[in-house]
């Protein structure tokens, strides 16, 4: 079992996992993905000092991705202006997007970051338990 921090991991490590559950909502520092075998991991943020980073938007059906094998696990990022309020607040910014389909679908979690561009903006993925 991974201690309390866990393991990070690469996002495309969920291939051929079966979820159980996601826990997670807009809003949200963290997604915690279970999976049917028991193991557990998360996306995160690590908070340092003076960034914001939460999910700002899950577009499909994350009942989708219950029950059968995931086929798809991407993740991108990008720092381009999608003409939000929010980037104009902000000396830095950041999209994380994470693409995570099976058969019955894809669901696209966006996440985004913003910070004076000293601290972070970054996800990371880490495995929770075994």
């Amino acid at each position: 079992m991974a201690d309390e921090q866990g393991a990070k991991m690469n996002f495309s490590d969920l291939v051929g996992k079966t979820l159980a559950s996601v826990d997670g909502n807009v809003g949200d520092g963290v997604m915690r993905f279970t999976c049917s075998d028991t193991s557990a991991y998360e996306l995160f943020h690590d908070q340092d000092c003076c960034e914001g980073v939460s999910i700002e938007d899950i577009c499909g059906d994350l009942s989708d991705l219950i029950g059968t094998p995931i086929v798809r696990a991407e993740e991108s990022e990008s720092n381009d202006r999608i003409n939000d309020t929010k980037e104009e607040q902000s000396e830095s910014f950041t999209w994380t997007f994470y693409r995570i389909g099976t058969i019955k679908g894809t669901v696209v979690i966006r996440w985004y970051g913003a910070s004076n561009g000293y601290y972070s903006e970054s996800v990371s993925f880490r495995q929770v338990a075994a």
